[in-house]
């Protein structure tokens, strides 16, 4: 293939993200972008400006996942896909998601000044909601356009006002059934997805470009553990069903699970601990975690889940806990396709950009768009590795080579399919 040659144009696109940080319910440099609420309603409201300016089609559907089209010669043949999220969880940084969506718009005005011309259509897509922060559950979007989640699971989430997501939907001006919401087979040729790593490797070894190989899916569950609260002082250690206790013992399970799995690429979290009644002077009653196991491998990471089970039962029965195990998501990983990651070596080939064969650990809507389509990722470097902080950052130059090897990517599978 003949690549275009292209200029990206990478003040126009700091200062885009620059703004974009601006709305936010924090202040700088944090970014709090929750779904549908006021900044992000001004953030959808801002981009679909910038995709009519650009001479995007724009259309939205019952969720508020925004496509934006630029038509090919071909328009009936499937689309190439890219984008990613905008929502932000509190406290966050300006890059996690935005880099995907601004830089796909910013690679369609490159090859737009190219004077390239698309076989295939090609389509941003700002996914709502990749972040848990609202609803409990991530990639709430890509879940529904992809069928994972059924509409009427989704109609039924409630955020902490108790309000359901059919409610605030409809709140957000997003009318019609989220039945509508699923993308029907064969809409995307392939799907690519530019993102941040949010990990430290691609600047420890100097390397601009991550292709993504696979990515990882979390099993998160809740554990509730009841035991018998009692005054501090008054109730003697030997007759103590301290629920509090039972759950220090359990993080640690969780921690040994992954640290003794034979996967490298296994990780356990223990990310939520409420604790019941709360007082100082008052043992603990009632505890709930909340647990997320990961790994690229399905069986690695099941088994993990297993021995957490397994080292919570033995404890409760120790301690004379009852407990009960809530299961929120368990998806299963997903491979990257290799003519997809094909087309991205070769644009970075092309461009004379190094580029490293990776897996995700943090997992994203591509996750779910591989059960539409072919798929993969692109990861540029961040400072440190450091995301959802603040600090979370990704240079210019990082950033600017991330969208030139995304919109070689696109023109050449916009030209020759998958």
């Amino acid at each position: 293939m003949n690549h275009p040659e292209i200029q990206v144009d990478i003040s126009r696109l700091i200062t885009e993200l620059a703004e974009l940080a601006e709305y936010s319910d924090a202040e700088p440099p944090a970014v709090t972008r929750v779904l549908f609420t006021e900044p992000d309603l001004k953030a959808r409201k801002f981009f679909k400006g910038l995709f009519a300016e650009a001479g995007l089609t724009i259309r939205e559907d019952p969720l508020g996942n925004i496509f934006a089209r630029w038509r090919g010669t071909q328009p009936d043949f499937p689309a190439i896909g890219t984008g990613s999220h905008t929502d932000a969880i509190p406290f966050a940084g300006r890059y996690d998601g935005t880099v995907g969506v601004l830089g796909a718009l910013e690679a369609f005005r490159a090859l737009k000044a190219a004077g390239w011309i698309p076989r295939r259509s090609l389509e941003v897509l700002m996914f709502t909601s990749e972040e848990p922060t609202r609803f409990g559950i991530g990639c709430l979007g890509s879940r529904l356009l992809s069928g994972n989640l059924s509409p009427d699971a989704a109609e039924s989430l409630t955020d902490t006002s108790g309000l359901t997501l059919k409610e605030i939907c409809r709140q957000a001006g997003c009318n019609g059934s989220l039945t509508d919401a699923r993308l029907p087979k064969n809409y995307y040729a392939s799907f690519v997805e530019l993102h941040i790593e949010q990990g430290p490797i691609l600047q420890t070894e100097n390397i601009p470009i991550g292709v993504v190989t696979a990515i990882a899916a979390p099993a998160s569950f809740r554990v509730h553990l009841n035991g018998a609260g009692g005054h501090a002082g008054a109730v003697l250690m030997g007759g103590r069903r301290d629920a509090l206790c039972a759950a220090a013992e359990i993080v640690l399970a969780v921690e040994t699970a992954a640290k003794t799995s034979p996967s490298l690429d296994t990780v356990a979290t223990t990310g939520v601990c409420k604790v019941h009644p709360g007082a100082v002077n008052s043992i603990p009653s009632r505890v709930t975690l909340e647990i997320d196991v990961r790994d690229i491998q399905l069986e690695s990471r099941d088994r993990a889940v297993e021995q957490i089970r397994m080292a919570a039962e033995r404890t409760c029965d120790t301690r004379g806990i009852r407990s009960a195990m809530e299961v929120l998501n368990a998806d299963p990983p997903a491979a990257a396709n290799e003519k997809v990651l094909a087309a991205i070596q070769s644009s970075c080939q092309h461009l004379r950009l190094p580029f490293k064969r990776m897996v995700s650990r943090a997992y994203h809507d591509s996750l779910f768009m591989a059960r539409l389509c072919p798929m993969g990722m692109i990861f540029i470097p961040c400072k440190d590795g450091i995301s959802h902080h603040p600090d979370e950052f990704s240079s210019p130059d990082a950033i600017q080579k991330g969208v030139e090897a995304l919109a070689l990517t696109l023109a050449q599978l916009s030209d020759t399919g998958v």
